[in-house]
């Protein structure tokens, strides 16, 4: 026997599979605006216009992260991918194990599945993961800036990682790791990841964290 409670639940329920897909979009069902009740994000927080998931209104790139511990929104990618020109999964790691040996950590969390359904799914859509340094160390990076070998030799592993794993290029985050030091040493270095991963037809997207002022 169901309680009202259960009952009350269940057309809760119903109620929201139902609105799952919608023919109006959040202008035409009023959601746009500027102060929503909780009890419309409730009821309305799963629902889209399925109508409207191929449908671009802006023209310029638009970035999306994917999270391996967020598997809804692997799902949410093949849905609205194209809304979307970049995927990053953050999925990678690089880290520095001696002079000109390097190794890239996190390719257990690479789905190839996944990868398969965005790309059949979104024509244009580019699948470019998060490269995260990790574990680098003030004195890894100084090695690595004094050395165009090492440069060279991390572009070049970089390069060959795209290609080997078919990504089409990475999103990098690095900037903020030396707190604002070494800077004219850390660009060389983007720019030639850059170029190196350019002339494979490859894409490299810089993450530029906001300024903090001081105090």
């Amino acid at each position: 026997t169901l309680s009202k409670a259960d009952s009350k639940k269940g057309a809760t329920k119903k109620l929201e599979e139902k609105m799952l897909h919608s023919d109006r979009n959040v202008q035409d069902r009023g959601l746009v605006v500027v102060d929503p009740k909780a009890k419309d994000i409730i009821l309305e927080h799963r629902s889209y216009c399925s109508k409207k998931v191929k449908e671009r209104h802006f023209s310029g790139d638009v970035l999306g992260y994917v999270t391996p511990w967020n598997n809804h929104g692997y799902d949410i990618t093949k849905i609205f991918g194209n809304k979307f020109t970049l995927i990053s999964p953050v999925w990678l790691q690089v880290k520095r194990r001696g002079k000109e040996r390097f190794q890239f950590t996190g390719l257990h969390d690479v789905d190839k599945g996944w990868m398969k359904d965005v790309r059949r799914m979104s024509k244009n859509i580019k699948i470019v993961p998060r490269i995260l340094f990790d574990g680098w160390t003030y004195q890894d990076f100084e090695s690595v800036f004094g050395s165009e070998d090492e440069i060279e030799e991390l572009s070049e592993n970089m390069v060959l990682l795209a290609k080997n794993e078919n990504f089409d290029g990475f999103v990098v985050e690095v900037w903020r790791q030396l707190g604002n030091q070494k800077q004219t040493e850390l660009t060389h270095l983007l720019i030639h990841l850059s170029e190196a991963l350019h002339e494979a037809q490859l894409k490299l997207i810089l993450v530029i964290p906001p300024a903090v002022a001081a105090g």
